[in-house]
């Protein structure tokens, strides 16, 4: 059965809309080429762009001109182009910027390419980039050093947004140790060790994120207290602090392992301890379903968007309770979870 909410014509825009690849590459083909930043620096014509960016131009102004349809650039005369709001975010590349992301030789289009893998996605439940870019992610990302001074620099530039809430949320005044899992290039623990000079920290994740965060450690004065840890954290993460803190990171992993982390900061923070996990929860009750991010975590590493109800559950098999909940601004929520006795 079809159920009509539209004329034919309706639909068939509509599905154009849906399906449209033409802008995207179009966009992502003007930001490889760095036209977003020669028109921002003053190479405005045609020409002269087209010498700059070593492309033929008459193919590039098709591809300008059909940029200045979309609202990506104006044409303010005959082939002399300017940026539009729009086009002005196209410049920014660092710290996870929309420039940097759309680049078509850098990581973010390596991660957008990956959902042609969705079909290996959807009929595996598995994720689908090996399938395209024959490694998983976390592999690829230890292959390439670039990729992964990206990926970094990504990861940083949402801590910026999470890590003060953390900071503030949160009654560390109660705690004297805490544990960041799979803490990345150190930005969360670097902000509480900072702002709240009576904590000592121990970061546990990958050898590459780890050199980043001790060099970052170093560059802030923290060193001495703080210590950093090579490690797996499905295998048994260091005992001893206080609170155990899962960080945007439960969403890289398939409930089995996600549960498999949970379990780990169970054992490590005993019965004295805590485990925090902090997430973005747009709503409550969430659906994740909505969300392309969930697509995109199933895609990338075989990931999952979770509302309260999926963490709370996750939290369960891994042998926790709830004790706590704190609510940032954004979504950002911190759900504390105690061993249940």
């Amino acid at each position: 059965m079809t159920i009509e909410t539209s004329t034919d014509d309706d639909a068939a825009a509509r599905l154009g809309r849906l399906t449209d690849l033409a802008t995207p590459f179009a966009v992502r083909t003007a930001v490889t080429l760095r036209v977003p930043e020669r028109i921002a620096a003053g190479v405005t014509g045609l020409d002269k762009l087209a010498a700059a960016c070593d492309a033929d131009p008459d193919a590039l102004g098709r591809l300008l001109r059909y940029l200045v349809h979309r609202g990506v650039f104006a044409e303010t005369e005959p082939d002399v182009f300017a940026l539009t709001d729009v086009g002005e975010l196209l410049c920014e590349r660092d710290g996870g910027g929309h420039g940097g992301y759309l680049d078509l030789d850098g990581l973010g289009a390596r991660m957008d390419l990956a959902y042609t893998g969705l079909p290996h996605a959807v009929r595996t439940g598995g994720p689908g980039y090996q399938a395209v870019h024959g490694r998983d992610f976390w592999a690829d990302l230890d292959a390439h050093p670039s990729y992964r001074a990206y990926f970094d620099a990504l990861m940083l530039s949402q801590q910026r947004f999470t890590a003060p809430q953390v900071a503030a949320l949160y009654p560390w005044q109660r705690v004297g140790h805490v544990a960041d899992v799979a803490g990345g290039a150190g930005g969360l623990l670097r902000e509480l060790l900072t702002t709240h000079p009576h904590l000592r920290g121990t970061l546990v994740d990958r050898g590459e994120p780890v050199a980043t965060a001790t060099a970052t450690f170093a560059a802030h004065g923290l060193t001495d207290r703080v210590d950093t840890v090579v490690g797996d954290f499905f295998a048994e993460l260091p005992a001893g602090a206080d609170v155990y803190v899962v960080s945007r990171a439960l969403t890289d992993w398939s409930d089995r392992h996600a549960t498999a982390i949970l379990r780990r900061c169970a054992e490590a923070a005993g019965r004295t301890g805590r485990v925090l996990v902090v997430e973005v929860l747009p709503t409550d009750p969430y659906v994740p379903h909505r969300s392309p991010y969930d697509l995109q975590m199933l895609v990338l590493v075989g990931g999952r968007e979770r509302g309260v109800p999926e963490h709370v559950a996750l939290a369960a098999a891994a042998g926790l309770k709830p004790v706590g909940t704190y609510r940032g601004t954004g979504g950002l929520t911190l759900l504390e979870f105690a061993v249940d006795a």
